[in-house]
């Protein structure tokens, strides 16, 4: 599955695919893989990265195109 709202947010917040992979601790390829959909995200780093970027899973995965997040 590809993931290119992942993408999408990290250009949009001006960021590399190295800051995001230190934020996660990751190597950047491991990160590449996941916006490229060649690696399927573990729910730990979906979770940390909608944190980051304020949003909701639903919306990094694709399954709604509103990107603020639910309100308890």
């Amino acid at each position: 599955m590809h993931f290119g709202r992942l993408e999408d947010l990290r250009v949009d917040h001006d960021k590399t695919q190295i800051e995001i992979a230190q934020y996660l601790n990751l190597n950047r390829e491991v990160y590449r893989r996941y916006e490229k959909g060649i690696r399927e995200i573990p729910v730990w780093a979906l979770l940390k990265l909608a944190d980051f970027y304020q949003t909701s899973t639903d919306y990094i995965l694709g399954r709604t195109d509103h990107p603020s997040p639910p309100h308890a």
